[in-house]
């Protein structure tokens, strides 16, 4: 196993030539407690925080000196209107957004119980997110990315279903680096099923891949988690050039056509796990924006995932997604320590 230490987090001097990474999907509020390890119903009260995946990493990669653009739709109201300046305060292209005038913006209430099990409660019937239209996106924006990052909850409902496919066209044939986070919400999908086939359906299509040790129970039938062979067998595919198994404070393990290992985790004290996963996907795909060749060489993706481990760490030590996202300095000062 590959242990971190603090000099594997030095960028080789990569920012200059770091490229477009273009994020699609879902961009809302977080209600979070404000206190720990309580249900949401016994939550006293609540702070709001911008969140969902896409867009939490694109602040993510913006964050660490990377450059990133948001695509999707909030709506024509005080919420959608905060968090689109929330990404340009953070140096995010919001070329791609658009503004729904009918519909929300989408709302999440979410806790991490004293049990450490995460709670959801969504309000999402419809939310704007989900009515962006393929003749809403920005095919110029696409065709320009290094990378093309996306989630499973926009392949949930129409239309958005339909623009997530097309912009993964417009971005496989630009030639983009095709990222995939299943980043599964059981509870917005009809049933396990549906999810489960939906999360698959685009499977094959991705060159990197990032799952949990849940999602991999949950999408290969209660095969264990921890078996490379239920990995290679049932979840690697041919066209894949990167697939990252995340554990938590227990770090990460990868697999390429050529190598497989596990890079060692950082500890910390957490606070909130919200969004960590997402600070993990921006460390990794900044390093990759800013160097494709690690996936053929173990030394240097090994580097870039105890980097990527960092960054969610850091992100657990406070509250909310976005507003606990790292920057470079602090994952060398963390590394520093």
């Amino acid at each position: 196993m590959f242990a971190g230490k603090s000099d594997d987090c030095v960028t080789e001097g990569c920012d200059e030539t770091s490229g477009l990474v273009v994020c699609f999907g879902e961009l809302l509020i977080d209600f979070v407690p404000t206190v720990g390890g309580v249900s949401l119903a016994e939550a006293p009260a609540f702070k709001k925080a911008p969140g969902g995946a896409p867009a939490n990493v694109a602040v993510g990669i913006s964050r660490l000196g990377g450059s990133s653009a948001f695509i999707g739709k909030v709506g024509a109201d005080e919420f959608g209107y905060m968090l689109a300046d929330i990404l340009k305060q953070n140096k995010v292209d919001t070329s791609g957004m658009r503004y729904d005038s009918v519909a929300r913006t989408a709302l999440a209430f979410v806790t991490l119980r004293a049990d450490g099990e995460r709670e959801f409660l969504f309000f999402r019937n419809p939310s704007a997110d989900m009515l962006l239209r393929e003749s809403e996106l920005d095919y110029n924006l696409i065709e320009k990315a290094k990378i093309f990052h996306y989630g499973s909850i926009s392949l949930i409902d129409e239309p958005i279903k339909s623009a997530h496919l097309a912009a993964l066209r417009i971005a496989r044939d630009s030639d983009c680096i095709l990222s995939y986070d299943p980043n599964l919400r059981l509870a917005l999908w009809p049933s396990a099923e549906a999810a489960r086939d939906g999360i698959m359906s685009i499977w094959d299509l991705a060159d990197v891949i990032k799952v949990s040790e849940d999602e991999i129970t949950f999408l290969t039938g209660s095969d264990d988690p921890y078996d490379d062979n239920v990995v290679l067998n049932k979840l690697f595919h041919p066209n894949l050039k990167l697939l990252i198994v995340t554990e938590g404070s227990e770090g990460c393990r990868y697999y390429t056509k050529d190598f497989k290992g596990k890079v060692g985790g950082v500890k910390v004290k957490p606070v909130d796990t919200t969004g960590a996963g997402d600070a993990f996907v921006s460390g990794i795909l900044y390093k990759i924006a800013s160097d494709p060749s690690i996936f053929k060489d173990e030394k240097r993706l090994q580097k870039a995932l105890y980097f990527a481990n960092v960054c969610g760490a850091i992100t657990v030590t406070d509250r909310g997604a976005i507003p606990a996202l790292p920057t470079k300095d602090a994952v060398m000062q963390f590394n520093a320590k």
